[in-house]
């Protein structure tokens, strides 16, 4: 049974013992009346508490009103490649594969030792901290196994401007990182950041939508080697080409384990 599963189970046990009568004395029952209105108010509204929460983590990596068409047009078309029909009109799975991007990972990690439980719950992945849509890091990331690339396709708010009216170098960084990082993941299983190396080609415009496209370069025992490069759409200019070194890693010490 998961965390949140047992902690809603408590809930729901501790509402049931508050509100079941218990035996009283006689002389006590006149004075305890006046609790039963709000037992029967408290119970419906305990009771109903859980239905009102989903225990589904929302995909931030959806359509939204924010996006702009062209980048509905790349989602739509990333999309119905996940899903192909063969040749007797049946749908199968297609050579690209949607990858759901939420807003945190763990719940609690040694690395927020030092902050109280209450503040560590609040934490939340960097390009998924911001809860005005279209505001920051707008984005939807596309694998394929049998090529060994990741798309992403990028849609940057207002509030990631660096020169004016265009992205600031750290949000592109991010995101690069974000893309490569994930697909390392996907290559080699949990892995960390260990070189980051980004040439700065031309500005990206506010607003605007550019494609990732990243590619396993090579991989030598623990060590994945990454490629990406930042694009417009049609991919008729450069934006920014990175490369990137990723170290697998036993996860098991970041969790306090």
């Amino acid at each position: 049974m998961s965390k949140m599963a047992r902690s809603l189970f408590r809930l729901l046990t501790g509402c049931h013992c508050f509100t079941s009568p218990p035996p009283v004395k006689p002389h006590l029952c006149h004075s305890s009346t006046w609790l039963l209105p709000f037992r029967s108010s408290f119970v419906r509204t305990m009771v109903a508490l859980p239905f009102s929460f989903s225990l589904k983590p929302r995909d931030f990596s959806l359509p939204n009103s924010s996006w702009s068409a062209e980048m509905m047009r790349l989602y739509d078309f990333y999309s119905s490649q996940c899903e192909v029909e063969n040749e007797s009109g049946e749908k199968q799975r297609g050579p690209w594969r949607r990858v759901p991007s939420y807003n945190r990972t763990l719940k609690y990690a040694t690395g927020g030792a030092y902050l109280s439980k209450f503040i560590q719950s609040k934490n939340r992945l960097f390009t998924r901290s911001i809860k005005t849509t279209g505001a920051a890091f707008e984005y939807a990331m596309f694998i394929n196994k049998e090529e060994q690339r990741c798309v992403c396709i990028f849609q940057a708010g207002h509030l990631l401007e660096g020169p004016p009216g265009h992205v600031h170098g750290g949000a592109i960084a991010t995101m690069i990182d974000s893309v490569t990082g994930a697909h390392a993941t996907f290559l080699s299983g949990p892995v960390m950041t260990a070189n980051l190396n980004i040439n700065y080609r031309s500005p990206i415009p506010l607003g605007s939508t550019v494609l990732m496209e990243s590619s396993l370069d090579n991989k030598e025992g623990r060590k994945t080697f990454i490629s990406c490069k930042v694009t417009s759409t049609d991919g008729a200019k450069l934006h920014t080409e990175a490369t990137a070194l990723f170290l697998s890693i036993n996860v098991s010490h970041l969790l306090g384990m």
